[in-house]
């Protein structure tokens, strides 16, 4: 799927790969993702319809993303094999690829802000573990108790994952567990491009285990010579082969489009690996992608006339005025 619009300004965000079961997703739960999905568009769409940059515009949407508990980001983060929170959130613009990451954190309220002071306040592109709550409370970011960042729905999810490898049984397929992740990616009236990725990680990981969600080049990129890149999937996949910046690179130098190189990367290279996942993109035309190689993707795109498009499944996408 590529739409574009050589004018204007676009938003496209993205909540996380390998959803819940069709079969077990109630008409509620899933109003409440589409709903969910929109006030993340609705929040970076008045950063943009205001003239205000892509950086800006996703740091936004990711925020609010991590603000609501149905997403493993932020508040609603999973936890790892002891029990804890890991989260791990990056950022990048195009014009001068500026870049800022952080892994491994619990404290900041919300970790893509933290990225962001990384950018924008340090000479450093990647903290990690306590030197990144160190920097976090020098950058006087707003800290919560890691109680605020709870949800039962995460910890049950972890003692049933813990259950079943001391039960020693097959994996599950469950494909949630895996890919939360939440992110978003935009270009703004000046035709700059940005992204930004969050994520708690993969429930009952192992302590330390870092995805590809910080990793500059794999789960966020972006490069107005090329396009903005968010993933959600298998991180280690996405690290090995270098998405965001592999789909850009064949743009800039295979002519590519958009739509195809996220496509070959997606569901040509990755899939047939195990590598499940998706990725959203964007591009200085403001062309858009969001092919994902799993049972679904929450995801959503704004233009400029300000109307919301929410999916969830392979399915036609929800529409809503912004102002609805």
């Amino acid at each position: 799927m590529m739409m574009s619009d050589d004018t204007g300004f676009v938003l496209a965000i993205h909540g996380g790969a390998g959803t819940i079961n069709k079969a077990l997703m109630s008409p509620e739960k899933e109003d409440a993702y589409h709903a969910g999905l929109r006030q993340a568009l609705d929040a970076g769409y008045k950063v943009l319809k205001q003239d205000g940059s892509a950086v800006d515009a996703v740091a936004a949407a990711v925020v609010q993303l991590e603000e609501d508990p149905l997403f493993n980001a932020g508040r609603g983060a999973v936890f790892n094999s002891a029990g804890q929170h890991e989260m791990d959130a990056a950022i990048m613009e195009g014009a001068q690829k500026r870049a800022g990451a952080i892994t491994g954190i619990c404290g900041p309220r919300n970790p893509v802000l933290a990225a962001k002071a990384v950018m924008e306040q340090s000479e450093h592109v990647f903290f990690a573990g306590e030197g990144a709550t160190e920097f976090c409370h020098e950058a006087g970011l707003e800290f919560v108790d890691p109680e605020w960042f709870y949800t039962q729905a995460r910890w049950d999810a972890l003692q049933n994952e813990l259950q079943r490898r001391a039960e020693n049984l097959p994996d599950d397929g469950d494909e949630s567990r895996k890919h939360g992740t939440v992110g978003a990616v935009a270009c703004d009236v000046r035709g700059h491009v940005a992204a930004a990725t969050s994520t708690g990680g993969m429930t009952a990981k192992k302590p330390g285990r870092v995805g590809d969600t910080p990793v500059i080049g794999a789960g966020t990129w972006a490069d107005d010579q090329g396009c903005a890149v968010s993933a959600t999937g298998h991180g280690e996949f996405f690290i090995r082969h270098a998405v965001g910046q592999e789909i850009s690179s064949r743009m800039r130098w295979g002519r590519q489009t958009l739509q195809q190189a996220s496509d070959e990367l997606v569901l040509d290279i990755l899939g047939p690996i195990g590598g499940s996942g998706g990725i959203i993109a964007v591009d200085p035309k403001r062309n858009i992608a969001l092919p994902f190689n799993c049972s679904g993707m929450y995801r959503g795109f704004i233009r400029e006339d300000g109307t919301f498009h929410t999916a969830i499944y392979h399915e036609e996408y929800r529409e809503a005025p912004a102002d609805s």
